[in-house]
């Protein structure tokens, strides 16, 4: 059995260095939400340094474990709601609740979680198809525009989520992500390093 843990460190430990520095202040108002999202995730770079995916209790709704740690998926959950104030874990909860047999059904539970539900890509990518967000996985780098969501396999089919930013790569060629794949929230140029599984656009309603 292939152990997360070990796969995403040795990853995280080939990856390229970030490539961005925590700005300074939060996003304006005024700001296209693209912006406010990869912002937000920006704001993450250097307060999120740890990989912790241990199932912890959380409150609900806006539950959360500590700042200094998470998995790929807090990354988009924390920028979801510190950019528009939109809790993905309780719209997965309510979108489960509703439609439980619509999600996948790999960890055996019979019922929504809403300590771990939103924590969990497949369902993340489940419930943004629900909702209309999912776009074409293409191998075209210009596709992926400031603020998408992009899911991935790693090895050993490992699921995986990263958000793309507005910087690019030094030759120009590729957009950076922010994600955490195994030592904290950094910026780097990992779109195309793993298989593309999901391509969404999630526009929140602000």
């Amino acid at each position: 059995m292939i152990d997360r843990r070990t796969v995403l460190k040795s990853l995280a430990l080939a990856a390229c260095p970030a490539l961005l520095t925590r700005p300074a202040s939060a996003a304006p108002q005024s700001q296209p939400w693209t912006e406010r999202l990869v912002d937000a995730a920006f704001q993450q770079v250097g307060v999120t340094v740890i990989y912790d995916p241990a199932y912890v209790r959380l409150d609900y709704p806006g539950g959360d474990v500590p700042a200094e740690r998470g998995v790929c998926t807090d990354v988009v959950v924390r920028a979801y709601r510190k950019a528009f104030d939109v809790d993905l874990q309780r719209l997965v909860n309510e979108d489960m609740r509703a439609a439980f047999s619509a999600y996948p059904t790999i960890w055996g539970r019979k019922q929504p979680d809403r300590n771990i539900d939103h924590r969990r890509v497949p369902n993340l990518e489940t419930f943004f198809k629900r909702k209309g967000a999912a776009l074409e996985v293409v191998d075209d780098a210009a596709a992926y525009r400031p603020g998408d969501l992009v899911t991935q396999r790693l090895p050993g089919n490992l699921p995986h989520i990263a958000i793309v930013t507005n910087r690019m790569t030094s030759d120009g060629q590729r957009p950076l992500v922010v994600h955490n794949i195994g030592a904290g929230a950094r910026v780097e140029d990992t779109l195309f390093a793993f298989r593309i599984a999901g391509h969404f656009r999630f526009a929140p309603e602000v």
